[in-house]
């Protein structure tokens, strides 16, 4: 799955969570809310509860359930957790011998670690709680 849907999809199985946090939701629940396949659901389950914000029960009652107050989950710490490659993708095999394309990778490397940094710093300054507040 591509970055940019891992992050929405990994806060969207977290505000299920939230909102059923005295129930165990199954992930074709989950995915009938995102309208994705069960297996991607799962998927992302496997990195949420390696991070210690879900757990999970196998079996036909099976299910996950948030296990991290939702005041202790910082936006910025789901994006880190299943953006592991820079968001802005990779630098172009340059030319070393042209001015331009000899330290283009060096400043667009810069440039991209500056701008994720500054992305972060604004997503921590929000909780999984005050996000899964705008929802009814």
């Amino acid at each position: 799955m591509m970055n940019n849907l891992r992050f929405a999809t990994a806060l969207h199985i977290l505000v299920l969570a939230d909102k059923f946090k005295n129930e165990i939701i199954t992930s074709d629940f989950i995915a009938g809310s995102i309208n994705v396949n069960p297996v991607v659901v799962r998927r992302e389950i496997k990195f949420l509860k390696e991070a210690g914000f879900i757990d999970s029960k196998k079996g036909k009652e099976g299910g996950c359930f948030l296990i991290k107050n939702a005041n202790d989950i910082l936006l910025g710490d789901v994006y880190k957790l299943v953006n592991q490659e820079n968001v802005f993708g990779k630098m172009n095999h340059t030319n070393p011998e042209c001015p331009i394309g000899k330290a283009m990778n060096q400043n667009l490397e810069t440039l991209f670690s500056n701008t994720e940094n500054q992305l972060i710093k604004t997503l921590n300054n929000q909780t999984l709680r005050q996000f899964s507040d705008q929802f009814q």
